[in-house]
């Protein structure tokens, strides 16, 4: 056994630089959604360790994200005020409900579930959601104080408080995201971490206040008690829908992650297993007045560069953590509010580029999906703007499925092979047979449609007997079932017998419930459309 096995050098090295790369960020995004610099660094801890002990992903770096904190930050108000007391109570029970909802989708198996959301809407929620968080840190950095949330009367007000403008504030985030960008390429160094130490240094010195900057409020370190907060059942109703955003958006971006570093180097994935590990994390988060956490792709990636083995790294992280907040705490309070701000908005900055949606519009493929959830974000804000994108996603996904797209096939060469005709002028169909394949599974909002089209096309010729290809139709829903039933009338009415090919085994058990003398077995046991045709051609050569 090497050296690097017996001792993981290379997790403890990643894993103090992930350390410095997350405790900078923690304390930022606990300040974004108005909480505790606890709150941050609380939950920093346990998603390091739980998801360790549970998750799937040796790459992994589970903590708060700038996703779930503006998500968390613009759900928290709709319901109350930035400043209120009652803020805290509700963030941790947010993010309990949020655990409790992926646990429930991991047992019941739903890790594929952002599968449904299309990559554009992804992309542009993504790019949407880092114009609002670095919007949302602006005042921070220019320390000005505007009244408005909504993203374009917000940036209005900041513009005409030009002469307001903290220079030497802004000044000091500039040095702090420039400087960012330009050593981004070494991963090995906590880079933020420095600059925070460099912040702390000017509050001490003085320098900071003699320029009217903000540091971030004092706070004491107290081990929390594990309950959930004392809140009206309508508050728990109101989290409830809110958590749903919250669970989504966690599990769509630490699955994203999760996949790109598992598919790098052939790890194996298992989604649900992920999902009560993300659970189990926020569960844990919320108990312990924590915020939300996630996979973020930043942190994960920055691991995985920093020459991480194992989920050795993560526990190395979190005991840096925990070794900080034990001796270093102190410190947090001297740290200036632009140098937070810059960081947060360096770690969303990669999200704002438009390299990732030029494909889109070079293909003439989902430009309007991408479009929407962008504005969308913008314009209705970051909870809305989620439930916006998913909403025409899915709404585009069934846009194309009930279009009726039916090949009509016929044989080809003389063979076994059935092509469609439209696409091979060759094939020939059988005689008076009329061949049709969906190009997509029968459902609520096709298939009446689908059967229509079957109808029209045998008008326009005699034809004996229809075949319909089932091979694309997994199921059958109840909309589906009285479809083909009326089809199958309306051809017996004209003295067309209906027979179905290469019918899966849960549509056959699907036609033995409903057990109806339009479909007996005979009718859909062909296991080909060849095999339905030479049924048809053996029954009427015996018939002759």
């Amino acid at each position: 056994m090497s050296a690097a096995k017996k001792f993981p050098i290379f997790d403890v090295i990643a894993g103090l630089s992930i350390a410095g790369l997350l405790l900078p960020e923690a304390v930022a995004y606990s300040n974004m959604v108005g909480l505790p610099p606890q709150s941050g660094l609380v939950a920093l801890v346990l998603g390091l360790v739980l998801y360790g002990l549970i998750g799937n992903s040796r790459f992994a770096i589970v903590s708060a994200t700038s996703s779930s904190a503006a998500v968390m930050s613009s759900g928290l108000a709709t319901m109350v005020m930035f400043s209120s007391p009652e803020r805290a109570g509700l963030a941790y029970a947010l993010v309990f409900l949020s655990g409790i909802l992926l646990v429930i989708a991991g047992l019941f198996k739903l890790g594929d579930v952002t599968h449904f959301i299309a990559k554009p809407v992804l992309k542009g929620f993504s790019f949407g959601l880092a114009l609002s968080i670095v919007l949302k840190q602006l005042p921070l950095v220019l320390q000005v104080h505007p009244e408005h949330s909504n993203f374009f009367r917000q940036l209005w007000e900041m513009l005409q408080a030009y002469s307001s403008w903290n220079w030497h504030a802004l000044i000091m985030g500039l040095c702090t995201f420039f400087t960012l960008q330009l050593t981004q390429r070494y991963k090995t160094i906590p880079v933020a971490l420095l600059l925070i130490i460099l912040g702390i240094s000017f509050n001490v010195m003085g320098y900071t206040h003699a320029w009217g900057i903000r540091s971030v409020e004092h706070f004491e370190l107290v081990l929390p008690s594990i309950h959930l907060p004392q809140l009206s059942m309508n508050s728990w109703l109101q989290l409830v829908e809110l958590s749903l955003a919250v669970a989504l958006i966690i599990y769509a971006e630490s699955y994203t992650s999760i996949r790109s570093s598992a598919l790098k180097y052939h790890d194996a994935i298992q989604p649900n297993r992920d999902l009560i590990a993300l659970g189990v994390s926020n569960i844990c988060s919320g108990l312990f007045k924590g915020m939300a956490v996630g996979a973020g792709y930043s942190a994960t990636s920055a691991n995985e560069s920093a020459g991480a083995n194992s989920k050795k790294s993560a526990w190395v992280a979190a005991l840096a953590v925990v070794i900080f907040l034990l001796f270093f705490r102190q410190y947090i309070a001297n740290i200036p509010e632009p140098v937070l701000a810059s960081i947060v908005m360096y770690a969303v900055s990669g999200h704002i580029r438009f390299a990732p949606f030029k494909q889109y519009f070079i293909w003439h493929k989902d430009r309007l999906l991408s479009i929407i959830a962008i504005w969308a974000v913008i314009i209705f804000g970051v909870l809305n703007g989620l439930l916006i994108a998913v909403l025409v996603s899915i709404l585009m996904l069934l846009k194309s499925y009930s279009v009726p797209r039916i090949a009509w096939l016929g044989r080809l060469n003389g063979g076994h092979d059935f092509v469609d005709i439209n696409r091979f002028p060759e094939a020939v169909a059988p005689d008076a047979i009329l061949i049709a394949r969906p190009d997509h599974p029968l459902f609520f909002a096709n298939a009446e449609k689908i059967c229509h089209a079957i109808l029209k096309k045998v008008s326009e010729q005699n034809y004996q007997h229809v075949i319909l290809n089932l091979e694309e139709c997994p199921s059958l829903d109840s909309t589906s079932i009285e479809a083909l039933l009326l089809l199958a009338e309306h051809l017996q009415e004209e003295g067309i017998k209906l027979k179905l090919a290469r019918v899966r085994r849960s549509v056959a058990e699907t036609l033995l419930y409903v057990n109806s003398p339009l479909f007996p077995r005979s009718s859909y046991d062909a296991q080909s459309v060849d095999d339905a045709v030479s049924q048809i051609e053996n029954h009427r050569s015996t018939a002759t």
